[in-house]
C-alpha cells in the first residue's frame, strides 16, 4: 500500500473527501445530520445523493472487514488486519482504488429501484465495466476492473428491489485495482497511464500548490491554515447545471449550495492568492440577478431559489475584494460591478422600502442570514439597523466605484445616498445607548439580546465615536470564551444549539471584527480574532459553535467557516510580522 503523504489529517466524519471541482465526495455523511457505517460516493448533483457504498471485505472470507479509515488530501485509506485498500482522485470525475489483503464491495446505496427513483446495475459489454445508473443524479457511475478480479456480482438487471453491486479482489498476495467515474451518457473505455503512486502524488500537489497560493504566511501560530484551505480546495466545483462559475460549495455534506452572501466571505480569503476563483465567487450569484435586481437565495447545481434574498453585504466585500486582490480590477470588471451592485441596492430602496419610508426592511428573518435571530420574534417585516448599515456601506462602495469610473455625478449620488441612509438609521433606530428594530406595518419598536442588534458596528470609520463606543461595549457582553455568542447567554431566549440563537458563527465575526477594527477599537478586535482562531484550531470549521462549549454543530465541514479562519489568521500573521 502507498503510505500516506504530507498534508494535513482529517476524520471524513467531519470533511468529506474529495477534490478540487468534483461534484461527488466520499463520506459516511449520506443525508442531513445521518452517518452511514460505510463510506459512500456522494453526489452533488440535483442535489446530495449517496450513491455507492464502499465496503471493505476479507479477501479470504468476503465477509465486511473491520477497518481503520485515514485521510490526508491526496490519499484515503481502509487499513485492517489483513491488508489496505486506497482511493486518490485522478480527475474531479474519477477516483482509483487499489487493495492489497482487503477486498472492496461496491453497492447501489438504493435498494429499491423504480421506474423513477433508485439505481440500475448492469455490465457493459462495450466498455468492459460495470455501470450503475441513478435516477437522484441523473448522472451513471462506472467502474473498470484494471487488475485483479472481479469475485462476485449481485443484482445485475435486476429490477425492483435487491442488492446491486460488484466485489474486487486479487489472489493472495496480489493487488486489484479499479477506477470509477461519474459520468453523463458514455464516453470511451477507461484507460490511464498514470501508477496509482503517480495518481496520490499529483492529487497531492494540486492540493500543495492550492495551500501555497492562499496561505502563503501561514506557520506554527496559525495550525488550521492548511485544513482550512482543504475545506475550500475540497468543496470547490467546476461549472455545471445552474453554476456558472467554478464554485466553492459552503459544503459537500447536506449544506451543498452557494448561498447569496456565504460566497462574499469565500471571496475574501481566496483573492490575494487565487483571484480568478475570488472574483467567480463573488459574481456567481449576480449570474441569476432578477429583473428587480435581487440576488437568489441560493444556488446549487440544479436549483435557483428566489424565496428569500440575503442581505446585501455585498458593497462592504466588494470594497474589500478590490483592495485585497493582487491585480486591480480594470475599467470593464468595474463596470460590471457597478451595474450589479447599482441593481441590487435599488432592488433594497424599490421593493423593500414601503411608501414614505426612508429606510428597508426585511421580510423574514432567512432575508438577513440570521434566519431565527430573536430580533424577529415580535414580528418578521422588520425595518433592522443591521440592514440599513449594510445598505449605506453599499451605496459608499457605488460611489467608490463611480469614481473609478470617472462618473462623478453617480458619485456625489451615492455619497449623499449614504451619508442620507446613514442619518435615518440613526435618527429612527438609534435610542441613545442601543439601535432597536421597527414593525414595517405597525410601526411598533424593540430590543432584543440578539447580536444582530449590534451589527450597525460595520459601519467602523463612519459612525460617530460614541456610537461606536456604546456598540463596543455591548459586543463584549456576547464573548464567551471561544467567541461571540449571537445571543446574550444570559437571555432566557438562549438555545446551545439554537441556530442564530446562541452559537458562534463566522460572518458575524468577521463582519464584527472588521467593523470594530476600523473604528479604532482594535484590542477588542483582536480579543475576537484569537478566540476565534483559538476555537477553529481545536473544534475545526462546523457550520456554528456552542458558545459555552466551543463543540461545532451542524454541518462540520463548513466553507465560510474556514473561509473566516484564513482571513482573520492572515490579518493575524501580518500584525505579528510573519
Amino acid at each position: 500500500m502507498t503510505a500516506a503523504l504530507p498534508g494535513p489529517a482529517f476524520s471524513v466524519h467531519d470533511i468529506p473527501f474529495s477534490t478540487y471541482g468534483s461534484w461527488f465526495d466520499i463520506s459516511p455523511v449520506v443525508a442531513e445530520k445521518t452517518y452511514a457505517e460505510d463510506l459512500h460516493l456522494v453526489s452533488h448533483q440535483n442535489g446530495m445523493h449517496a450513491v455507492l457504498r464502499l465496503v471493505p471485505v476479507g479477501q479470504a472470507t468476503g465477509d465486511r472487514a473491520e477497518t481503520r479509515v485515514e485521510a490526508t488530501p491526496g490519499l484515503l485509506t481502509w487499513t485492517g488486519g489483513s491488508g489496505g485498500v486506497g482511493l486518490a482522485y485522478e480527475t474531479p470525475d474519477t477516483v482509483r482504488l487499489r487493495g492489497r489483503g482487503l477486498g472492496m464491495g461496491l453497492f447501489a446505496a438504493a435498494e429499491a429501484l423504480t421506474p423513477f427513483s433508485g439505481t440500475y446495475f448492469f455490465h457493459d459489454p462495450a466498455a468492459d465495466a460495470y455501470v450503475f445508473t441513478s435516477y437522484e443524479t441523473g448522472r451513471r457511475y462506472r467502474v473498470t476492473v484494471l487488475s485483479g478480479a472481479v469475485a462476485e456480482t449481485a443484482g445485475e438487471q435486476t429490477l425492483g428491489s435487491a442488492d446491486r453491486g460488484l466485489t474486487v479482489t486479487a489472489e493472495a498476495d496480489g493487488v486489484w485495482e479499479i477506477a470509477v467515474e461519474e459520468l453523463d451518457t458514455a464516453r470511451p473505455p477507461f484507460t490511464s497511464e498514470l501508477s496509482f503512486e503517480k495518481v496520490v502524488e499529483s492529487a497531492r500537489a494540486a492540493f500543495a500548490d492550492f495551500v501555497d497560493a492562499v496561505a502563503p504566511w501561514r506557520s506554527a501560530a496559525t495550525p488550521a491554515a492548511e485544513l482550512a484551505a482543504y475545506v475550500l480546495w475540497s468543496a470547490t466545483v467546476r461549472p455545471a447545471g445552474l453554476v456558472t462559475r467554478p464554485a466553492v460549495l459552503m459544503s459537500k455534506h447536506w449544506m451543498d449550495k452557494v448561498w447569496s452572501w456565504d460566497h462574499c466571505f469565500n471571496a475574501l480569503a481566496l483573492a490575494p492568492g487565487c483571484p480568478e476563483l475570488a472574483v467567480d465567487q463573488f459574481h456567481l450569484p449576480f449570474d441569476h440577478q432578477d429583473e428587480t435586481g435581487a440576488l437568489p437565495d441560493s444556488v446549487t447545481h440544479s436549483e435557483v431559489l428566489h424565496n428569500f434574498v440575503k442581505p446585501p453585504i455585498h458593497g462592504w466585500a466588494s470594497g474589500h475584494l478590490r483592495r485585497r486582490l493582487p491585480m486591480p480590477p480594470n475599467q470593464a470588471e468595474l463596470a460590471q460591478s457597478y451595474e450589479r451592485l447599482e441593481r441590487w441596492t435599488d432592488f433594497w430602496l424599490t421593493a423593500r422600502r414601503a411608501p414614505g419610508a426612508e429606510l428597508p426592511h426585511y421580510q423574514h428573518g432567512n432575508d438577513s442570514g440570521w434566519d431565527n435571530a430573536t430580533t424577529f420574534d415580535p414580528e418578521r417585516v422588520v425595518v433592522t439597523a443591521d440592514l440599513a448599515a449594510f445598505l449605506a456601506l453599499q451605496m459608499r462602495e457605488l460611489a467608490a466605484l463611480a469614481a473609478e469610473l470617472d462618473e462623478r455625478d453617480d458619485e456625489r449620488r451615492w455619497t449623499r445616498a449614504a451619508e442620507e441612509t446613514q442619518a435615518a438609521l440613526l435618527d429612527q433606530l438609534w435610542t441613545g445607548d442601543r439601535f432597536v428594530a421597527r414593525g414595517a406595518a405597525t410601526g411598533n419598536t424593540w430590543s432584543s439580546s440578539s447580536l444582530l442588534d449590534l451589527m450597525p458596528i460595520v459601519l467602523g470609520e463612519h459612525l460617530p465615536a460614541e456610537i461606536g463606543s456604546a456598540l463596543a461595549d455591548r459586543i463584549k457582553a456576547h464573548l464567551t470564551p471561544y467567541g461571540l455568542a449571537t445571543e446574550l447567554t444570559t437571555s432566557p431566549h438562549y438555545l446551545a444549539d439554537g441556530y442564530w440563537r446562541g452559537p458562534i458563527w463566522a460572518p458575524a465575526t468577521v463582519l464584527i471584527e472588521d467593523g470594530l477594527r476600523r473604528a479604532g477599537h482594535h484590542r477588542l478586535a483582536d480579543d475576537i480574532s484569537a478566540r476565534f482562531r483559538a476555537l477553529c484550531e481545536t473544534h475545526g470549521f462546523a457550520e456554528n459553535f456552542d458558545a459555552l462549549t466551543g463543540t461545532g454543530l451542524r454541518d462540520r465541514a463548513y466553507t465560510w467557516t474556514a473561509a473566516g479562519y484564513l482571513l482573520l489568521a492572515e490579518a493575524y500573521a501580518r500584525r505579528d510580522g510573519r
